[in-house]
């Protein structure tokens, strides 16, 4: 099954360059289409109480240097797959509802791209997991330099400059990850047998000072890719030339890999070094949250609003995962997927807008709710879901965030509230300038068609769905990040293990089902 939906796209992408220039599209989305049901399968199957590695798959790769071809799926990723399958069956359909130029290339590299960033979530071991994380770069280094827009005339770059830029920034960051991962394997074996195997080297554990630099390596990787502040240069100038198909499923899915990174590598393999830096990447998540938010609402361009506030969710996402708590960490998984769910629907009424007005500058935006009450509702929904309103799975998600850091680290939690505040502001700044105030002269105003409710609609109905039941990801991401968590705190005391663990376990050992062993 891990195998079957990895290569799914790739497939696809593959017999799609045979066909006729006007099928690509849609045998494209037929190729999304499949790699989501199979993804639905897994997840259908898949035994909600374990933390163990299901469908899984290794074999021998190249065995002179302990790669394997080693897959699998758990807590961690489980709904991350699920999500990518989600975003790119929408992304890709926006796409083929409109003409694109060189449909070929266009709709294969967008599959490639998949194939990559599945491959990311899929991998189990390392040296496979870097492979997949810079193939991501370079669908999208091809996708945003010949099918993106040229900024240099309206105080922007060209978007050969802008995608130049973005690789630079990524490339380092996935150089440094490279030889990070080699000394890793080389140095967890010891003279002995070379493995890159993600469970084999949990087992052998790293000295101390090797691991604070490899630390830093992965950290400058994995925040590069969210990106987080000060690392976030390549951002503005990559959203506003990317084309927006494209954009939608890079935004939603691929900085997930960052944070998802620090899960499945960072924590398990560089423990000491993990808590020793904390405050450090929690200090860099925080400013994250504040820069990004002052950002979001100082922006009147579209694009950059919703760049600037992934920002700060990433920011939040990285507090919860660096809280070093069960809540945080399951909090942020679930904050992965709904940030994906909504930054998607996001960038599609982006795109809508673009049409409408010509013009991704709210200042010369407004009254399209007048004509257009379905569209402004569904951007009400996606809007009330961004600035974490409550009974929204944002706002859990949050919520979770937020107690694992009052247990973790009180004053960084009190920091991180004022960044809820500040995206109550950009979110609704941006629906009122856009939905209501006064219609400029000659503004286009028309309800959403058939074929863009057909890409909007789901995505705003997954936003529903998991506001309404988000224990659908909580109850199968907790025993994963629950062994995570526990293999960073494992040589606490028994009171500092007690406040790493979830409510739910709390509950537990209060009531004497749950004992905790020095």
């Amino acid at each position: 099954m891990s195998s079957a939906i990895l290569w799914a796209p790739l497939a696809f992408g593959l017999l799609g360059l045979f066909l006729p220039q006007k099928a690509v599209g849609w045998w494209a989305v037929l190729g999304t289409a499949v790699t989501l049901g199979l993804a639905i399968v897994a997840a259908v199957g898949f035994d909600t109480g374990s933390s163990a590695m299901q469908y899984a798959v290794d074999e021998p790769w190249i065995s002179g240097l302990g790669v394997d071809y080693s897959l699998g799926i758990d807590g961690l990723n489980l709904f991350l797959i699920l999500l990518t399958a989600v975003l790119w069956v929408g992304g890709v359909a926006f796409a083929a509802f409109r003409e694109q130029e060189r449909a070929k290339s266009f709709f294969f590299l967008m599959l490639v791209a998949e194939t990559a960033t599945l491959g990311a979530f899929l991998a189990q071991d390392l040296l496979l997991f870097v492979l997949f994380f810079d193939l991501m770069l370079v669908p999208f280094y091809f996708l945003f330099g010949a099918w993106g827009h040229d900024r240099s005339g309206e105080g922007g770059i060209t978007a050969s400059a802008a995608t130049l830029k973005m690789i630079v920034y990524t490339l380092i960051g996935s150089l440094l990850m490279l030889v990070a991962a080699i000394a890793t394997a080389v140095l967890a074996a010891d003279g002995g047998h070379l493995t890159f195997s993600l469970a084999a080297l949990n087992e052998h554990g790293l000295g101390e000072g090797s691991q604070r630099w490899i630390f830093w390596f992965f950290a400058a990787a994995f925040l590069v890719k969210m990106p987080a502040f000060m690392l976030h240069g390549w951002m503005p100038d990559a959203y506003r030339a990317a084309p927006l198909p494209a954009l939608i499923v890079f935004s939603g899915v691929l900085a997930k890999v960052g944070a998802y990174g620090f899960l499945r590598v960072v924590l398990p393999l560089f423990p000491d070094a993990t808590v020793e830096f904390q405050e450090v990447i929690l200090m860099i998540a925080l400013a994250s949250i504040l820069y990004g938010s002052v950002m979001a609402f100082t922006q009147t361009n579209v694009r950059l609003i919703a760049g600037y506030s992934s920002v700060a969710q990433l920011g939040f996402i990285t507090a919860g995962i660096f809280a070093l708590q069960a809540d945080g960490s399951d909090g942020a998984v679930l904050q992965m997927v709904n940030h994906g769910l909504v930054v998607a629907p996001l960038f599609v009424v982006v795109a809508l807008l673009l049409e409408r007005t010509g013009t991704e500058d709210i200042s010369e935006m407004g009254g399209l709710a007048l004509r257009a009450p379905v569209l402004a509702a569904l951007f009400l929904i996606v809007v009330l879901a961004t600035l974490a309103m409550p009974g929204s799975a944002n706002f859990i998600g949050e919520f979770y965030i937020l107690n694992g850091l009052f247990e973790a680290k009180i004053v960084f939690a009190f920091v991180a509230i004022s960044g809820v505040a500040m995206s109550a502001y950009y979110a609704l700044r941006l629906y009122q300038q856009t939905m209501h105030n006064r219609k400029p002269e000659g503004l286009l105003s028309r309800e959403i068609g058939l074929r863009d409710g057909l890409i909007l609609v789901p995505l705003v109905l997954c936003i529903v769905g998991l506001a309404l039941y988000p224990q659908v990801v909580l109850e199968r991401t907790a025993p994963s990040v629950a062994q995570t968590v526990a293999k960073v705190r494992q040589n606490e005391p028994p009171e500092s293990r007690l406040a790493s663990m979830s409510l739910e376990e709390k509950a537990e050992v209060e009531s004497g089902a749950l004992k905790i062993v020095p």
